[in-house]
């Protein structure tokens, strides 16, 4: 039995070398138990960093300085959920010092061509209507105007319970 555990000892300790960190050392840490990082725990990332050593606690904890992100955070974390943080090499890893180039929003004139009525409602207990349009130019979102606001834009005919809605002249200028 006495053995054995030798054994797995060994097999351990080969495998697993104790970090020593010092005061001053960049470190990574383990965002496991973080809860309020947003979005999709799936995507995000396994480890946070690199922060700076503040102080050392014994050989199991240690203090570090957090980003303001983190500041909620206890500063204290045990070694184990901390590793040495290493930097890329740049004859490596080339591409990674490439900064991403920004492509500029296209720009779009003062005009906006109605395409599409999307939706009515009524505001103020039904003094006030307002349609969801759609315009034709992919970087305008869609947007509710008023009757006021389009006043010649559109031709409302109503029907039997049902609103139609023709676009007779379809431009806006701002």
């Amino acid at each position: 039995m006495e053995d054995s555990f030798a054994y797995a000892k060994d097999k351990w300790d080969k495998s697993h070398a104790t970090p020593y960190f010092k005061v001053g050392d960049l470190v990574c840490v383990s965002t496991t138990n973080f809860n309020q990082i947003k979005g999709c725990k799936m995507l995000k990332d396994t480890f946070a960093g690199p922060f700076f050593i503040k102080a050392l606690h014994g050989e199991i904890a240690v203090e570090l300085e957090l980003s303001e992100e983190l500041s909620n955070k206890h500063p204290t974390f045990p070694v184990s959920s901390i590793k040495p943080y290493k930097s890329t090499d740049a004859e490596k890893f080339p591409l990674r010092n490439k900064s991403l180039q920004v492509i500029p929003p296209i720009e779009s004139s003062g005009i906006k061509k109605i395409t599409k009525v999307v939706k009515e409602r009524k505001l103020r207990t039904n003094q006030v209507r307002e349609y969801l349009v759609r315009y034709s130019d992919p970087t305008c979102e869609d947007e509710w105007l008023t009757e006021k606001d389009i006043p010649k834009l559109i031709n409302f005919s109503k029907g039997s319970n049902t609103l139609e809605i023709t676009i007779l002249q379809s431009h806006i200028i701002f």
